[in-house]
Protein backbone atom coordinates (compact mmCIF):
# COMPACT_ATOMS: atom_id res chain seq x y z
CA UNK A 1 0.00 0.00 0.00
CA UNK A 2 1.28 3.44 -0.97
CA UNK A 3 0.97 6.44 1.33
CA UNK A 4 1.80 10.00 0.33
CA UNK A 5 3.44 12.07 3.05
CA UNK A 6 5.05 15.46 3.54
CA UNK A 7 8.84 15.17 3.38
CA UNK A 8 8.99 17.35 6.52
CA UNK A 9 7.77 14.32 8.46
CA UNK A 10 10.35 11.99 6.86
CA UNK A 11 13.54 14.06 6.50
CA UNK A 12 15.64 10.90 6.30
CA UNK A 13 14.55 10.73 2.61
CA UNK A 14 15.90 14.22 1.81
CA UNK A 15 19.03 12.94 0.06
CA UNK A 16 17.14 10.49 -2.16
CA UNK A 17 14.71 13.21 -3.29
CA UNK A 18 17.58 15.57 -4.12
CA UNK A 19 19.38 12.85 -6.06
CA UNK A 20 16.27 11.92 -8.05
CA UNK A 21 15.44 15.53 -8.93
CA UNK A 22 18.99 16.39 -9.91
CA UNK A 23 19.39 13.27 -12.05
CA UNK A 24 15.97 13.59 -13.72
CA UNK A 25 15.72 17.35 -14.22
CA UNK A 26 19.13 18.88 -13.61
CA UNK A 27 22.43 19.49 -15.28
CA UNK A 28 26.01 18.95 -14.13
CA UNK A 29 26.08 22.02 -11.92
CA UNK A 30 22.46 22.21 -10.69
CA UNK A 31 22.51 19.80 -7.75
CA UNK A 32 22.71 22.66 -5.24
CA UNK A 33 19.61 24.22 -6.77
CA UNK A 34 17.57 21.09 -6.10
CA UNK A 35 19.06 20.75 -2.62
CA UNK A 36 18.01 24.32 -1.90
CA UNK A 37 14.40 23.74 -3.02
CA UNK A 38 14.14 20.51 -1.02
CA UNK A 39 15.67 22.15 2.05
CA UNK A 40 13.23 25.06 1.73
CA UNK A 41 10.38 22.58 1.71
CA UNK A 42 11.59 21.23 5.06
CA UNK A 43 10.99 24.63 6.68
CA UNK A 44 7.65 25.77 8.03
CA UNK A 45 6.94 28.01 5.02
CA UNK A 46 3.69 27.40 3.16
CA UNK A 47 5.50 26.79 -0.18
CA UNK A 48 7.45 25.03 -1.53
CA UNK A 49 6.27 21.64 -0.31
CA UNK A 50 7.72 18.25 -1.15
CA UNK A 51 5.63 15.12 -0.88
CA UNK A 52 6.92 11.57 -1.03
CA UNK A 53 5.23 8.29 -1.88
CA UNK A 54 6.12 5.49 0.51
CA UNK A 55 5.59 1.78 0.27
CA UNK A 56 5.99 0.81 3.89
CA UNK A 57 9.16 2.80 4.67
CA UNK A 58 10.69 2.75 1.17
CA UNK A 59 10.45 5.94 -0.90
CA UNK A 60 9.09 5.21 -4.39
CA UNK A 61 8.21 8.66 -5.75
CA UNK A 62 8.07 12.39 -5.10
CA UNK A 63 6.24 15.51 -6.23
CA UNK A 64 6.37 19.17 -5.28
CA UNK A 65 3.95 22.02 -4.85
CA UNK A 66 5.94 25.15 -5.64
CA UNK A 67 5.07 28.83 -5.77
CA UNK A 68 6.88 29.11 -9.12
CA UNK A 69 8.52 26.51 -11.35
CA UNK A 70 9.13 28.61 -14.43
CA UNK A 71 11.03 31.88 -14.08
CA UNK A 72 9.58 33.22 -17.31
CA UNK A 73 6.01 32.75 -15.99
CA UNK A 74 6.06 34.08 -12.45
CA UNK A 75 2.52 35.34 -13.00
CA UNK A 76 1.24 31.76 -12.64
CA UNK A 77 0.99 30.05 -9.25
CA UNK A 78 1.10 27.46 -7.72
CA UNK A 79 2.86 24.72 -9.67
CA UNK A 80 2.86 20.97 -9.53
CA UNK A 81 6.59 20.41 -9.90
CA UNK A 82 9.30 17.80 -9.89
CA UNK A 83 7.10 14.72 -10.34
CA UNK A 84 9.35 11.69 -10.19
CA UNK A 85 8.53 7.99 -9.87
CA UNK A 86 11.20 5.37 -9.16
CA UNK A 87 11.79 3.23 -12.27
CA UNK A 88 10.51 0.06 -10.57
CA UNK A 89 7.18 1.81 -9.86
CA UNK A 90 6.48 3.32 -13.26
CA UNK A 91 3.39 2.30 -15.27
CA UNK A 92 1.54 1.39 -12.06
CA UNK A 93 -0.49 4.59 -11.64
CA UNK A 94 1.76 6.23 -9.05
CA UNK A 95 2.28 9.35 -11.16
CA UNK A 96 -1.49 9.75 -11.37
CA UNK A 97 -1.78 9.26 -7.59
CA UNK A 98 0.84 11.93 -6.93
CA UNK A 99 -0.89 14.39 -9.29
CA UNK A 100 -4.24 13.72 -7.63
CA UNK A 101 -2.75 14.19 -4.17
CA UNK A 102 -1.22 17.58 -5.04
CA UNK A 103 -4.45 18.69 -6.71
CA UNK A 104 -6.48 17.75 -3.62
CA UNK A 105 -3.96 19.32 -1.27
CA UNK A 106 -3.90 22.52 -3.32
CA UNK A 107 -7.67 22.74 -3.36
CA UNK A 108 -7.88 22.23 0.42
CA UNK A 109 -5.22 24.96 0.85
CA UNK A 110 -7.51 27.40 -0.99
CA UNK A 111 -5.93 27.40 -4.44
CA UNK A 112 -8.26 27.46 -7.45
CA UNK A 113 -5.73 26.65 -10.17
CA UNK A 114 -2.60 24.60 -10.65
CA UNK A 115 0.10 24.76 -13.33
CA UNK A 116 2.95 22.59 -14.58
CA UNK A 117 5.39 22.48 -17.44
CA UNK A 118 6.80 19.54 -19.38
CA UNK A 119 9.13 18.97 -22.29
CA UNK A 120 6.87 16.27 -23.78
CA UNK A 121 3.22 15.85 -24.69
CA UNK A 122 0.61 13.16 -24.22
CA UNK A 123 1.06 12.18 -20.57
CA UNK A 124 -0.48 15.09 -18.70
CA UNK A 125 -3.34 15.46 -21.15
CA UNK A 126 -4.39 11.91 -20.20
CA UNK A 127 -4.66 13.03 -16.58
CA UNK A 128 -6.94 16.03 -17.03
CA UNK A 129 -4.39 18.78 -17.66
CA UNK A 130 -5.14 21.35 -20.35
CA UNK A 131 -2.33 22.49 -22.63
CA UNK A 132 -2.23 26.32 -22.57
CA UNK A 133 0.79 27.15 -24.73
CA UNK A 134 4.54 27.29 -24.96
CA UNK A 135 6.96 28.66 -22.39
CA UNK A 136 10.69 29.04 -21.92
CA UNK A 137 12.71 27.33 -19.20
CA UNK A 138 15.88 29.25 -18.35
CA UNK A 139 17.94 29.99 -20.33
CA UNK A 140 16.43 28.91 -23.65
CA UNK A 141 14.63 25.54 -23.50
CA UNK A 142 11.13 25.46 -24.95
CA UNK A 143 8.53 23.78 -22.72
CA UNK A 144 4.80 23.02 -22.78
CA UNK A 145 2.57 24.74 -20.22
CA UNK A 146 -0.41 23.02 -18.60
CA UNK A 147 -3.26 24.19 -16.40
CA UNK A 148 -5.84 22.54 -14.18
CA UNK A 149 -8.82 24.23 -12.58
CA UNK A 150 -9.39 22.97 -9.05
CA UNK A 151 -13.02 22.49 -8.13
CA UNK A 152 -14.29 23.78 -4.77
Amino acid sequence: MITIENLRDFPQHRQQVIDWLWQAFGSDNSREFFASVVDSSLSTADLPLTFIALEKEKIVGTVGLWRCDLISRQDLTPWLAALYVDKAWRSRGLGRQLQHFVSQYSQSAGFHELYLWATFSGYYEQHGWRYIGEGVEYPDKGVRLYHRTLRP
